[in-house]
């Protein structure tokens, strides 16, 4: 049976180790500082600014939250975060997502100053990251991913990746991460054609499609890492892309849903934020 990856502990040892970093900084006259921006009544939106909030509390980084309504213009969103981008005592700015249908995303999220982008989903930190160069802020669940399955111990050099999903979000980046670890990577999605005859070939498989026990356990190498980034809800609460009870009977490794990649989300979020206050201090 697989050894089950626990997010909520490895996200805790990160935040830990995170403390001593930013009461460093802090010594050094700068104190990291996230603010949010929320827009729209989305129920599960602000639960997840919340935890961020108390997440920032927890590792003395401060953070403040712009919570606006869903009428909110697109045009006053952009001019709050260009003063944010301006704003020397802020260091990092995240856009929660989804913002109301009347909003363009990618002209906010683009707005972001490039240094403060924590979420890296910016067109400069996805470029740079694309392209291997610089140092960018890369983003936080891919980021999360990886950390993961190097908590197994499990060397990704040389290994065979599958990633089920193409977003922006975490399929893309997802891959990409893997490709600068040296694995070779095959990247599948709701087209592909015989998913399970590929994914049957993956030593580690990373999937973020949404879709609740797409993957079964015969689509599952023995021994395999298995990641799953899937978060659907249900009547009986969160549920993931894997058939978890049937796959951690064939994976090496695998994560669950809930307490798998969910609070390492948070944790690189908190990791870019005291990364993104860094350098603008050290300008």
């Amino acid at each position: 049976m697989g050894q089950i990856i626990d997010g909520k502990t490895r996200a805790k040892q990160v935040r830990e180790s995170l403390k001593s970093e930013v009461s460093a900084l802090k010594a050094k006259g700068v104190n990291p500082k996230l603010v949010v921006v929320l827009v729209g009544d989305d129920p599960a939106s602000h639960i997840y600014v919340s935890n961020k909030e108390k997440a920032c509390a927890d590792v003395g980084i401060a953070s403040e939250a712009h919570r606006m309504p869903a009428n909110t213009k697109e045009s006053d969103i952009i001019k709050l975060i260009e003063q944010l981008n301006n704003d020397k005592t802020v260091h990092g700015i995240l856009v929660q997502l989804p913002m109301p249908d009347h909003i363009v995303e990618e002209n906010v999220i683009n707005t972001v100053s490039s240094s403060k982008d924590v979420d890296g989903l910016g067109i400069q930190n996805m470029g740079l990251l694309v392209k291997g160069e610089g140092d960018p802020l890369t983003p936080c669940t891919p980021q999360g991913v990886i950390d993961l399955i190097h908590s197994t111990g499990v060397e990704i050099k040389g290994k065979n990746a599958v990633v089920v999903g193409r977003s922006n979000l975490v399929g893309k980046p997802a891959a990409i991460l893997l490709l600068k670890e040296n694995a070779t990577v095959t990247q599948c999605h709701s087209r592909t054609v015989n998913l399970g005859a590929v994914t049957k070939q993956a030593d580690i498989l990373v999937t973020a499609i949404g879709k609740q026990k797409l993957i079964t356990a015969e689509m599952v190498k023995p021994g395999a890492v298995v990641i799953d980034v899937g978060t659907i809800r249900t009547e009986g609460g969160l549920s993931g892309d894997v058939d978890f009870e049937r796959v951690k009977e064939v994976a090496g490794f695998i994560t669950p849903v809930p307490g798998g990649v969910g609070p390492m989300t948070i944790a690189m979020l908190l990791k870019n934020t005291l990364k993104a206050a860094q350098k603008i201090s050290s300008k």
